[in-house]
């Protein structure tokens, strides 16, 4: 924000104001006496933060004999400051779409000079990119010690932390590192593996095509996950199931699974945040965090590169690594996976706690190097394919999206608990 000496003036106004001796001229007063310190102790080009200029508005008062104006001052600034943190953790969603937050997004590359391609090739030219990778993890790593203090000041109503988002939003490690962020803090995580509950796999929904459907939430036992996590919470026992991807079934009353007075439940899904997989645990004993890549990537005509198309990037290369599906298959099947998401977790963003972006600048030419070579294969072979016309405007529009990027082949500089890394292999959090 710009200096405005007015805006000091009036806080301390505002003090005097609340122990019924406003006096205007005197918090001008103050306000220049204020600045003299400011300039003397930071310079006149330097940016000192609100706490900072706080902090010297306090000494001034203090020191000029206004103790009444001083405390009230200091009860101004709490009201202020938690003001503040709960507009940096709230966001507005207008049609399913988080506006604040996409412009934090849009402005924090810009400052860093990664909000276009023509940027992000600079970077690389100048070898600056390890650079950028260690920025944009700790600002990831930031949102994500943001939300724990969110949680910390709930920790006597929270018994439940859930954290959705889409395919490929990064779940599994933002799960496990805030998991880690609550144990430095001294809170017992109990997790929750939501895939256990898949039905057995000739019980999933199937699409057009006779697929299994493992993207909708009626593939899941919705039932028994509620009635299991109502059970925990009232410290019961239950019995709870594991299920085998490579069978596709479930053994139900496998493993116990209770949850003690001091600990809080923490599942990964992608349906988190769907009512009827939580509609039996009171709402205020819930924290939910959603996650999606709310990237700002335009190219030289202005056009922003599609968040889901990330995601599919990001998916194409670990079905291949870790699943031993080949990426033309997540292209192909890419349609489900939206459709699922639009009808079954979009909507319900909303009703989430935070909102954490895990859209990495970096990662695109990352992307780009390990996945674009399979786009002119699903170009070629779905371009008159009634049936896949989805793969085929896909892949083309990515393809010519990230046609100037420069690609990226060395990820020596990507740390093993970068979010990406589970998504490109190498990340610690694997198991």
């Amino acid at each position: 924000m710009p200096y405005d000496r007015d805006r000091i003036a009036t806080a301390v106004f505002r003090a005097m104001a609340s122990i019924r001796k406003a006096d205007r001229k005197q918090a001008d007063a103050i306000s220049l006496d204020v600045e003299r310190v400011l300039l003397d102790s930071y310079g006149a080009s330097a940016t000192p933060s609100v706490e900072e200029i706080q902090d010297i508005v306090e000494k001034t008062l203090q020191e000029s004999g206004q103790e009444d104006t001083a405390r009230a001052y200091t009860a101004y600034r709490k009201a202020r400051a938690q003001a503040r943190s709960a507009r940096e953790s709230s966001f507005e969603v207008t049609d399913n779409i988080p506006y604040k937050k996409i412009y934090e997004v849009l402005r924090w590359n810009i400052n860093h000079h990664c909000d276009s391609i023509r940027g992000l090739n600079r970077i690389i030219a100048d070898g600056n990119f390890p650079d950028l990778i260690r920025d944009s993890d700790r600002r990831y790593d930031d949102e994500l010690k943001r939300c724990s203090q969110l949680i910390l000041k709930k920790r006597d109503k929270i018994r439940v932390i859930i954290v959705a988002g889409p395919s490929s939003s990064g779940k599994t490690t933002t799960t496990m590192k805030l998991a880690e962020l609550l144990k430095k803090e001294g809170i017992d995580i109990k997790p929750l593996v939501v895939d256990n509950y898949f039905f057995d796999l000739e019980k999933h929904p199937r699409d057009e095509f006779g697929d299994y459907d493992y993207e909708s939430p009626q593939a899941l036992d919705l039932e028994l996950i509620n009635g299991h996590l109502s059970a925990l919470m009232a410290g019961k026992t239950v019995l709870a199931p594991v299920y085998n991807f490579k069978t596709g079934k479930r053994t139900l009353n496998a493993q116990n699974l209770s949850l003690d007075k001091n600990q809080i439940l923490l599942l990964d899904s992608l349906h988190g945040l769907f009512d009827k997989m939580t509609d039996k645990v009171p709402s205020s004993a819930i924290f939910k965090l959603y996650i999606e890549t709310l990237g700002q990537l335009r190219s030289d005509d202005g056009m922003f590169m599609r968040w889901a198309d990330n995601r599919m990037m990001r998916r194409m290369i670990r079905d291949k690594l870790h699943r031993n599906s080949q990426p033309e298959t997540t292209i192909a099947h890419w349609h489900y996976v939206r459709r699922s998401e639009l009808k079954y977790i979009i909507p319900f963003i909303s009703t989430a706690d935070i909102l954490i972006n895990s859209a990495l600048p970096y990662e695109l030419p990352v992307l780009k190097h390990k996945a674009c070579s399979y786009f002119p294969k699903v170009i070629r072979e779905y371009r008159e394919d009634a049936h896949h016309q989805d793969a085929y405007i896909r892949a083309k529009r990515v393809s010519e999206f990230l046609a100037a990027l420069e690609e990226a082949a060395d990820t020596a500089a990507i740390p093993d608990d970068s979010l990406l890394r589970e998504f490109i292999g190498g990340s610690r959090y694997e198991c």
